[in-house]
C-alpha cells in the first residue's frame, strides 16, 4: 500500500491524498460503507460501485468468521470473490466486538473469549488468530487486534488496558510480519490508537503507535458516547503526533458533521453504519439538510429526493414515493434510502476533497456544517 498526498488546506489540517492498494486507487477524503456481513445492506455490489461511488468497503471480522465460516470464504477465494467486489476492502479486528459483547466475554493477556450470539458456542480470540482470520478473509487492510474502552471509563482501567493493546499490537505485528499474503494481492496492517478520553494516555499510544512505523494508523475508542467535542479535541491531540505521511482512519465515525469537522483536524478515513442503520428508519442526510421522510409534509412531495447529489435514484424517485414505500414498510424503501444516505455521504466528502484542493475548504465546511445539521 502506498499514501500520496496531493493538497493541504491553507486553513486547517485538512487534506487530499490518494491511498494506492492492489484493489485500486482511493481518494481521500473518504468514507467507507460499513459491509458487515459481506453485504453493505439492501446495496447491490454495482450499486456500490456505479451509484453510490464507493471506492472501499468494509468487512467485519467476528460477524465473517461466524457466519459463513472461513472455510467458506476461503473456498471462494476470498471475500472479493465470495461477495464479488473487486475494489479494496477494509476488515476490523473484531475488538468493537468485544466491547459491545460486554455481557459474554472474558478479556485475559492472551486474548479474548466470547460466546457467539447466534448459538452461545464459545470462541477465542488472539491478537494472532485475529491476523489469520483476517489475511483468510482477504482484506487489503487489516486492523491490529486491541480493545475498546467503554465511556465513560476510569482512568486506571484505561491505562492497564492500553499498556495491554500495545502488547498486543507487538503480537499482531509479529503475526503478520511472519505470514505471507493471500490470494496473490498485498495486504497491510493499521494499528489502532487508543487511551480513552485522557490526553496523556492518547498522546502516549499514538507516539507508541506511529513508533512501529506500519503504513496507515487508526484511531479507535472514540463515538462511544463522549460529546463530540471531546471527540474533537482527543482526534486533535492524536492528529498532531501520526505521521503526515500515512493515512489516519478514524473508526466508527459518523455524522456528516463529525466527518467534516475531523476532516479539518487531519483526518483521511472514515466508516460508520449510520448513513444504512438511518436510512432503513427513513432518516435521509441530504445536501439542503436532514429530512424524516415518514413525516406528513413529504406525502404529496412530488420533487426528486435530493437532485443536487445527480444520482440514479435522487433523481428518478420522488419524496412522495419514498414516504409511500417507508409506510408500507416495501423493501424497496430500504434500498432507496440506503443507496441515497451512501451516496451522499461519497458526495460529501467528494465535495470536502475539491475545496481542499481549491484552497477554500474551511470557509465552505463552515457553511455546510450549519446546513446539514438542520431538520426540513
Amino acid at each position: 500500500m502506498d499514501f500520496k498526498l496531493e493538497a493541504e488546506d491553507k486553513g486547517s489540517k485538512a487534506r487530499a491524498g490518494v491511498i494506492s492498494t492492489d484493489h485500486g486507487e482511493i481518494k481521500t477524503p473518504i468514507f467507507m460503507p460499513v459491509g458487515t456481513a459481506g453485504t453493505v445492506k439492501a446495496v447491490h455490489q454495482r450499486e456500490l460501485k456505479e451509484d453510490v461511488s464507493a471506492q472501499i468497503i468494509l468487512g467485519n471480522t467476528y460477524h465473517l468468521y461466524l457466519r459463513p465460516g472461513l472455510d467458506v470464504i476461503e473456498g471462494a477465494g476470498g471475500l472479493h470473490k465470495f461477495n464479488g467486489w473487486d475494489g479494496p476492502i477494509l476488515t476490523d479486528s473484531g475488538g468493537y466486538q468485544v466491547y459491545s459483547l460486554a455481557n459474554t466475554r472474558k478479556i485475559k493477556e492472551e486474548g479474548v473469549t466470547f460466546k457467539s450470539h447466534i448459538d452461545g458456542s464459545k470462541h477465542t480470540f488472539t491478537p494472532e488468530y485475529a491476523i489469520d482470520i483476517q489475511r483468510t478473509i482477504g482484506a487489503d487492510i487489516v486492523m491490529a487486534f486491541d480493545e475498546c474502552t467503554p465511556y465513560p471509563c476510569e482512568y486506571g482501567y484505561a491505562r492497564k488496558s492500553l499498556d495491554m493493546t500495545h502488547r498486543w499490537l507487538k503480537r499482531c505485528c509479529d503475526r503478520f510480519d511472519t505470514t505471507e499474503d493471500k490470494y496473490g494481492y498485498s495486504q497491510t496492517l493499521f494499528p489502532i490508537v487508543q487511551g480513552s478520553t485522557y490526553k496523556d494516555l492518547r498522546e502516549k499510544s499514538a507516539e507508541t503507535i506511529a513508533s512501529f512505523g506500519r503504513e496507515g494508523n487508526a484511531i479507535g475508542g472514540l463515538s462511544v458516547g463522549e460529546p463530540a467535542e471531546m471527540m474533537y479535541e482527543h482526534t486533535e491531540i492524536v492528529c498532531n503526533i501520526l505521521p503526515k505521511d500515512k493515512p489516519r482512519y478514524l473508526m466508527g465515525v459518523g455524522t456528516p458533521e463529525n466527518i467534516l469537522e475531523c476532516i479539518a483536524l487531519g483526518v483521511d478515513m472514515f466508516d460508520c453504519v449510520m448513513p444504512t442503520r438511518n436510512a432503513r428508519h427513513g432518516l435521509l442526510f441530504t445536501s439542503e439538510g436532514i429530512i424524516n421522510i415518514r413525516n406528513e409534509k413529504w406525502k404529496s412531495d412530488y420533487s426528486p429526493v435530493d437532485e443536487a447529489l445527480g444520482g440514479y435514484v435522487d433523481s428518478f424517485y420522488s419524496k412522495a414515493y419514498l414516504r409511500h414505500l417507508v409506510h408500507s414498510k416495501e423493501m424497496l424503501g430500504a434500498q432507496i434510502a440506503s443507496i441515497h444516505n451512501l451516496s451522499f455521504y461519497l458526495w460529501l466528502v467528494g465535495e470536502a476533497r475539491k475545496k481542499i484542493e481549491e484552497g477554500t475548504f474551511i470557509d465552505w465546511k463552515n457553511v455546510m456544517v450549519k446546513k446539514l445539521t438542520r431538520r426540513l
